[in-house]
This record gives C-alpha cells, structure tokens and sequence, in this order.
C-alpha cells in the first residue's frame, strides 16, 4: 500500500500520514491499553523499582485505600474507569467505521 501511494504520486509525509499510520493505530492503541492496564497491576515492582522521592500512582491509590476509602480515591477510580471507557469506545467506533467502510 505504501508503495502504491508513493507510485501515484504520494510525498514521503503523506504516504506515512495517510496509509502507514491507520494501519499502526490499532496495535499502538492496543499496546498503549496493554501496557496502562499491566502499569496499574505491577504495584509490587513499582515499590522496588521507584526511587525515594518517587510514588506512582498504583502506590498513591493503594496507600490511600489502606487508610480508608475518601473522596480522592472515588475520583480517581472514577476518571480511570472513564478514560478507559472512552478508550474502548472510540477503539470500537474506529473499528465499525473502518468496516463499513471496507465493504462499502
């Protein structure tokens, strides 16, 4: 496909914007989930891993659950499980479009 775009008269930049780059899309989008989610599980090598001055959010989130469930915790768990909704989301939404699209 790249080929083709650069045969038909297609600039390096156009041909990386307009054919490489939608078919990386869903393995970046999915490795980024991939990796956010497996970031979030990994609370014990964060603990090693972090320097001193250092607190990911997994250890912030956990420290605080350990004290308590406040406001703060809600919030948080609220704004993650709305990113990642709107995440899957618009992932399925480019998805049926790039269907309809292919057998149009």
């Amino acid at each position: 496909l790249e080929e083709a775009a650069a045969d038909l008269g297609a600039g390096p930049f156009r041909v990386f914007a307009t054919v490489t780059l939608p078919l990386l899309a869903p393995g970046i989008t999915a490795g980024f989930l991939l990796a956010f989610t497996l970031s979030l599980d990994d609370l014990v090598v964060a603990s090693f891993v972090s320097g001193p001055g250092a607190t990911t959010l997994p250890m912030r989130l956990y420290s605080q659950v350990r004290l308590g469930v406040n406001p703060e915790i809600n919030a948080a768990s609220t704004l993650l499980i709305a990113a990642v909704g709107l995440a899957v989301g618009t992932a399925t939404w480019l998805g049926a479009r790039r269907g309809g699209r292919a057998t149009s």
